[in-house]
């Protein structure tokens, strides 16, 4: 089963669109909190590329490979946001430049 060559289109579209506001906000933002959605927000881009191309070519290998993306995101949450809980606790702040502080 394949999609239009604009549904297609369109998906990648978006998805290039949410990967770049991911990236803007990756560089822009210096809550560490804020810093994370946006990494959530460029493996979601990437996982809607993914199942776009995996639909066109009809295959389902690009969208097995999409939920191994989402379990290892998953497992980034659970790790950076303990990271910020330890962050908060020591520090009182989700401040970026406080996190390098934390260094051993």
């Amino acid at each position: 089963m394949t999609m239009e060559p604009d549904l297609v289109r369109h998906a990648l579209v978006l998805s290039a669109l949410l990967f770049a506001i991911g990236v803007v906000g990756v560089f822009l933002r210096r809550n560490l909190i804020t810093v994370f959605m946006c990494i959530e927000l460029m493996l979601n881009a990437a996982n809607l590329s993914l199942v776009a191309f995996s639909r066109e070519v009809g295959d389902d290998q690009g969208q097995i490979f999409a939920f191994m993306v989402m379990v290892v995101a998953a497992v980034e949450v659970a790790v950076g946001l303990a990271i910020i809980i330890s962050l908060v606790r020591n520090r009182d702040t989700v401040n970026i430049e406080d996190a390098s502080q934390m260094k051993w």
